[in-house]
């Protein structure tokens, strides 16, 4: 396990909040737009929450950047010593569990997560899909949704089961999908939309408004 150093956490508290705030880590292997988008949130006082940790898979990751310009510690667990996914992400719960972690916010991790890690953090990990789910579930979403002809696509955002973007949905947002879309115009459109999406979905969760009914997740006005 390699550590990226970083500066010393932030302390984002806000005052005048006397409920115990919820520590929200995040997982990422890119450039980590929508980690930014939601630290930008918890930053800003929008969501009550204190930052924990980000666990990246790729030693380049861009995510770390932000982390550091953030002042959150960030940890680079490189799977290739490990057995097998599930000693990988031993590792990573333990990181996790050391940082006190509430939340964990998936933010373009690119590994699929074993039944290990979500029993670990039952209905506490949120993962933000480039499609209406469950229509095109699984990478390439929005080639997928062009090659199909569909007239409007989006994102999701969803609690991660034991399938492939099976999990209960918290949040969507719909875009039109133009005759002139290439993958890219779409993306680009689909991920303004994510970085709203996800930023308020972590908020919801933070604030205790979100709760099961079977695989449907209630907001609580």
């Amino acid at each position: 396990m390699t550590v990226k150093p970083a500066g010393a956490r932030s302390d984002l508290k806000g005052a005048g909040y006397r409920m115990k705030k919820k520590v929200v880590s995040f997982l990422a292997s890119g450039r980590g737009s929508n980690f930014r988008a939601v630290m930008e949130r918890i930053r800003d006082g929008h969501i009550r929450a204190n930052p924990g940790i980000l666990i990246c898979d790729k030693k380049g990751a861009g995510a770390f950047a932000i982390a550091d310009e953030f002042g959150i510690k960030s940890y680079f667990v490189d799977p290739k010593p490990f057995a097998d996914r599930r000693s990988h992400e031993e590792a990573i719960v333990g990181l996790l569990r050391k940082h006190g972690t509430d939340l964990v916010v998936a933010a373009g991790y690119m590994r699929i997560l074993t039944p290990y890690i979500i029993r670990e953090f039952k209905n506490a990990i949120v993962n933000v899909h480039p499609a209406l789910l469950p229509a095109f579930p699984g990478v390439n979403a929005q080639k997928q949704a062009l090659e199909y002809g569909v007239k409007m696509s989006g994102c999701t955002t969803h609690f991660i089961d034991e399938g492939v973007d099976t999990g209960p949905i918290i949040i969507q947002a719909a875009v039109p999908v133009l005759p002139e879309d290439s993958v890219e115009s779409l993306s680009a459109r689909i991920l303004r939309e994510e970085h709203v999406i996800l930023p308020e979905s972590v908020r919801l969760f933070c604030e205790g408004r979100l709760s099961m009914r079977g695989r449907k997740v209630i907001i609580k006005r």
